[in-house]
């Protein structure tokens, strides 16, 4: 009887603990705003400084991602707006399609941005690092190299056979880990577009950089050795020496043949100007860089995975995509 006294006294003490702590975080946070903090939406900050990354990242490693999502629906209701902390940030988050709409397009009212961990490790030259007009010029001079249908048409074939050749590769593998060979996969095709490179001791070493640093995106910002943040940082470290290097010799390359035919994206990139005369500085180039290989990394490969998953369980959509 009295252990299982103490082990209830021990339990209810840690529920009130618990309350008063996450509710002494939850009025840190919203004292500031005076009255405009009833006009929040539900939800729920955690608990100090780690606020609710635990369940995110738990959420994140298992079979479920989405359950984190789901555990405020089901906490607060379909509100489709919830605030929380992420990243060392009190944030909002918008689950409905009607919201984010609302986000996406009220340019007036929103304004993109980052946590500062991410810019850090991305790049405070690149998309995510930089506001307003920069960001428009950043994006309107490299649209073009990059994303133009010119640029893109000139790599379809070699996309198309790098796509057939890994799929015979795979079909002799026996089980696989999709998702990890359609990293291989988009990472060994972007190097190619923008670097001209398919040495695979580069792409082996740059790829383990990469994975590195996208942990490290994902993770909380603990710059403390044995954090993935710390080893995220470190992996920046490696890419920008790796990559200043690259650029440093093709201008080095460019200077002494000046007839030299572009070849690759960072051949484009160099040569993009704007008409004032504006051209990106090496630090630019680098982080659009870094920017774009990790969206090769990693982004084209879950939408791959994920559409493929999608395209199985929809036997009818896949159908009408064959067609």
């Amino acid at each position: 009887m009295g252990w299982g006294l103490l082990v209830v006294g021990c339990f209810l003490g840690f529920l009130i603990v618990k309350w008063v702590v996450r509710s002494l975080n939850c009025w840190y946070y919203e004292r500031e705003l005076g009255e405009r903090r009833y006009d929040l939406p539900p939800g729920d900050l955690g608990w100090p400084f780690i606020g609710n990354m635990w369940c995110f990242l738990r959420a994140f490693k298992s079979r479920k991602p989405e359950s984190f999502i789901s555990s405020f629906l089901d906490r607060f209701g379909h509100t489709g707006v919830y605030k929380l902390h992420m990243f060392g940030k009190p944030s909002i988050i918008v689950t409905s399609a009607e919201a984010c709409r609302k986000v996406l397009t009220d340019d007036e009212s929103f304004k993109p941005g980052w946590p500062s961990s991410t810019v850090n490790l991305i790049g405070k030259k690149s998309f995510v690092g930089v506001f307003d007009e920069e960001h428009k010029w950043l994006r309107k001079l490299t649209a073009a190299p990059v994303n133009g249908q010119e640029a893109l048409s000139t790599y379809l074939k070699y996309i198309e056979e790098s796509v057939v050749e890994a799929l015979e590769k795979w079909a002799g593998m026996g089980q696989i880990e999709f998702l990890t060979e359609l990293r291989k996969l988009t990472f060994r095709i972007i190097m190619y577009i923008f670097m001209s490179s398919e040495s695979e001791h580069v792409m082996e070493v740059l790829e383990r950089e990469y994975t590195a640093l996208n942990y490290g995106v994902r993770a909380m910002a603990i710059n403390i050795p044995g954090f993935a943040y710390h080893s995220a940082l470190k992996a920046r470290k490696k890419l920008v020496e790796v990559l200043q290097a690259i650029v440093t010799e093709r201008r080095e390359r460019r200077r002494k043949n000046s007839q030299t035919v572009k070849k690759d994206m960072m051949d484009a990139l160099i040569d993009a100007e704007d008409e004032n005369g504006r051209r990106l500085n090496d630090e630019e180039i680098i982080d659009v860089l870094v920017m774009y290989l990790n969206a090769g990394h990693e982004s084209s490969g879950h939408i791959i995975m994920w559409a493929t998953v999608f395209l199985q369980k929809h036997s009818d959509v896949l159908k009408r995509a064959k067609v």
